[in-house]
């Protein structure tokens, strides 16, 4: 008996739509990780990228629990001295909402070269609509 090992060619990939309206953050990110990742497939191998694409929509709903909406810093460093940027995630939220679930969901995915072409698969937008209806995408429950 020989084990069946997938080869890229062979990986059909499928499109999903999310709708962030009124999900936790983390929840929603954990979910559509490992979509992306392609856990959910049953051919699945760890060295190969089996995920499938995500879209992602609405995403200024996404809503936080506790106090986080209030406590929760995003911060990046621009690389020169005394570059370290700060942002509170409601000010984060209001300016680009995108990049809130966009930084949530890749920080779950692996950080090598698989990781980023997994996290290439992720496509995230304001409000209801998107360019993507030409894959005839299906709503991920």
């Amino acid at each position: 008996m020989t084990t069946f090992v997938p080869s890229g060619k062979e990986i059909g990939r499928k499109w999903y739509v999310v709708n962030a309206e009124g999900q936790t953050l983390g929840r929603l990110a954990t979910k559509a990780a490992s979509v992306l990742s392609g856990k959910l497939n049953p051919q699945y191998v760890p060295y190969l990228d089996m995920g499938d694409h995500v879209i992602v929509i609405n995403a200024e709903k996404v809503r936080l629990t506790g106090l986080k909406s209030q406590k929760k810093v995003y911060r990046r460093y621009t690389g020169y001295l005394g570059g370290l940027r700060e942002e509170s995630f409601t000010r984060l939220v209001n300016r680009r909402p995108e990049k809130v679930l966009e930084e949530a969901i890749k920080g779950m995915l692996p950080k090598t070269k698989l990781g980023r072409s997994m996290g290439s698969k992720l496509k995230v937008y304001r409000g209801d609509k998107h360019p993507h209806a030409g894959q005839q995408p299906v709503e991920l429950k």
